[in-house]
């Protein structure tokens, strides 16, 4: 009965959004109040319904209800109630369910917090919000149905993919997805404003902040996933340039760049068609992301490889959106002329700048994604894009966003002095080059990456602590920092985030630099060397788990005689799924990790063990919470939560009866 209760209620919330998509748009353009009115509870009323949907499904996976086909699928009776839950999203169906209850989500979150919207643009981005889910539940209820019964139902289940089995994966989809989605607001805002016909500083400042929760999302979901494939994986690598993996990356990257787009249209009420088009691009990378995961064109080990039908459906969606958004774009261009002028040395240039490199460096990131698949449709020929491509191709982009951001942050708006803004640099600008120096001089027989990259690091850091100090004034010690207590916090979350980027760009560049790897065949017993380690394999055990059996190695890691550590590395076999895992035993450190991994018994004797120092590396996902705090502060400015008051509501007329 529960699970039949979500199912109507997907089908009532498909029909709301109908009325959601259609009438408050045509109200808004006959300027008929009580059609625009329709938006907001249609809105609230169709998160509702979908929320009830998708906790009939949740309660399915909990109580392993095997009538559902996706629980046989994706759940078994063994498995830990994490994974019950985590299955409910671990699949096709049930993820484009979460999908569609984020989406509304955020549209019901127009409606509770867009309360000085003007109404016609406030019914118009949630027509367009509702539009978008009208699309993927048409593709939810014709092709992808999670409440599908089985008329046989067998005694237990499949069981979920052992790869996603982890608490980082359980909690990595959702936040993903809340980035993902997130950033349908920005497309529905660009939409109704190229509908309004009026784009302007408000505009700009009621964007920001669904860019930047987006972002924020993003960010966090992204280092979840980076942090999974560190430990679980057992390559002891942290990104791997998977087509998955850059179909998040890519919307991260024009996000930030439409965040800082957005500023000078509210500040200087420039760039207006460059912010509108990022917008657009914004969400469309979201489409093409869930396309690559979803169409069964790629293999990775997080997509769903679905039958092609499912993939064209999502092509269908992304060419609707896209091409009508930018189609609309060509023909209101007229509309989003420039009206602050500034010189070619200004803030407002160099976020053009940093807009650029941003942009230019995810459609990098797209052709390496993207063109193998080209290559085998069009030439027939199956070719692989791997990371020396993205490495050689991408990095330099993120060196010159790295060498601006310190200068581009500390100028004034209109018009500057770049030698007043290095003079201010000048002792973050030494401080990073001794370091650059200073490591590579240490160093021998090392790539140049470790000392560009701690110098890179350093003078992001340093030149965000440099413009939050030169906020403070002039002045005695006491007087600057009651000065900087009263800065908004905005001006916070920006240094944070670009302390942040900071932290994760040296970090980055010390563990590709300066790893150390060691792969050998080892006997219980055996003792052998890690750079200043010696690690010593004492026993190997079979260990069974709830739903798996594990071979255990108890590995002991000393240091000049001292124990450092005493680590057990898995490898796992879950005999339902019938796959295998390895589960790297991890020694955190301030400065290094210490990550092995026992692998498969050979036929002379022993195990193959893989161990690794990996220097900095809990440093990456610091910088990305660093960022992701950054942006939360700023999220939390008073600004932003007022930000429509600039400007009073029109008058709206109800159309005669």
């Amino acid at each position: 009965m529960i699970v039949e209760l979500g199912h109507f209620t997907l089908v009532l919330a498909f029909m709301v959004a109908l009325v959601q998509m259609s009438l408050p748009l045509w109200g808004a353009y006959r300027r008929d109040a009580r059609l625009m009115a329709v938006a907001d509870p249609a809105a609230v009323i169709q998160f509702l319904l979908i929320a009830v949907s998708f906790a009939a499904l949740t309660y399915a996976f909990v109580i392993s209800d095997f009538s559902v086909k996706l629980v046989v699928d994706n759940s078994h009776t063994a498995k830990p109630l994490l994974y019950k839950f985590a299955g409910v999203w671990g699949n096709h169906e049930g993820s484009l369910l979460l999908w569609v209850l984020i989406l509304s989500g955020f549209g019901a979150c127009a409606v509770w917090f867009g309360g000085n919207l003007p109404a016609t643009l406030k019914a118009r981005v949630l027509a367009v919000q509702g539009s978008i889910g009208v699309a993927f539940m048409a593709f939810m209820l014709l092709t992808s149905n999670p409440f599908l019964r089985l008329e046989l139902p067998p005694l237990n289940g499949t069981d979920l993919n052992p790869l996603l089995q982890d608490p980082g994966l359980a909690f990595h989809p959702p936040f993903l997805y809340l980035g993902y989605v997130g950033l349908s607001m920005s497309f529905s805002f660009a939409v109704a404003a190229l509908l309004e016909g009026r784009v302007d500083a408000a505009w700009g400042r009621w964007v920001r902040p669904w860019t930047l929760a987006a972002w924020i999302f993003l960010t966090i979901g992204i280092a979840l996933g980076s942090w999974w494939a560190y430990y679980e994986l057992g390559w002891g690598g942290f990104w791997f340039w998977d087509p998955v993996e850059n179909a998040s990356f890519m919307p991260w990257l024009i996000a930030a760049a439409l965040l800082h787009s957005a500023i000078v249209v509210e500040k200087r009420e420039s760039l207006k068609a460059w912010t509108i088009l990022l917008a657009i691009l914004a969400f469309g990378f979201s489409l093409t992301g869930t396309f690559i995961v979803r169409s069964g064109v790629i293999t990775s080990v997080h997509a769903f490889a679905n039958d092609p039908a499912r993939g064209v459906f999502i092509l269908m969606i992304l060419g609707v959106f896209m091409g009508g958004s930018l189609t609309l774009f060509a023909f209101r261009a007229n509309v989003l002329e420039a009206k602050g002028m500034f010189s070619m040395v200004s803030r407002e240039t160099a976020l053009i700048a940093n807009n650029l490199l941003l942009a230019v460096s995810a459609f990098v990131v797209f052709v390496g994604t993207i063109w193998p698949l080209v290559a085998e449709l069009l030439f027939a020929r199956k070719l692989s894009v791997g990371v020396p491509f993205f490495n050689a191709a991408f990095t330099p982009f993120m060196v010159l966003i790295a060498v601006v951001l310190p200068i581009g942050a500390m100028l004034p708006w209109k018009r500057a002095e770049v030698g007043r803004v290095v003079r201010s640099l000048r002792g973050a600008l030494a401080l990073a080059v001794a370091v650059m120096l200073l490591i590579y001089a240490l160093q021998t027989g090392r790539s140049t990456l470790g000392p560009i990259g701690a110098g890179l690091g350093v003078w992001v850091v340093l030149g965000a602590l440099t413009d939050l100090w030169q906020r403070g004034g002039r002045g005695d010690f006491g007087a600057r920092l009651s000065r900087l207590a009263r800065l908004p916090r905005a001006d916070w979350g920006k240094v944070l985030a670009h302390s942040g980027l900071g932290v994760t760009i040296f970090a980055v560049a010390a563990i590709t630099a300066w790893a150390t790897e060691d792969i050998r065949v080892v006997k219980i017993g055996e003792t052998f060397p890690l750079g200043a380690y010696e690690i010593t394999l004492q026993a190997v055990n079979n260990v069974e788990g709830p739903n798996y059996h594990s071979t255990m190695a108890d590995m002991l890691v000393t240091k000049d005689g001292a124990e450092v550590a005493f680590l057990h590395p898995e490898k796992r076999f879950y005999p339902v799924a019938g796959m295998p895992t390895t589960e790297a035993a991890i020694h955190q450190g301030a400065f290094r990790d210490l990550y092995l991994v026992i692998g498969d018994p050979q036929d002379a004797g022993g195990y193959a063990v893989r161990t690794y120092i990996k220097p900095f590396a809990d440093w990456i996902w610091g910088g990305a919470i660093l960022m992701a705090i950054g942006g939360m502060f700023s999220l939390s400015d008073r600004r932003f939560r007022v930000a429509a008051g600039a400007r009073p509501a029109p008058q709206v007329t109800v159309a005669a009866e």
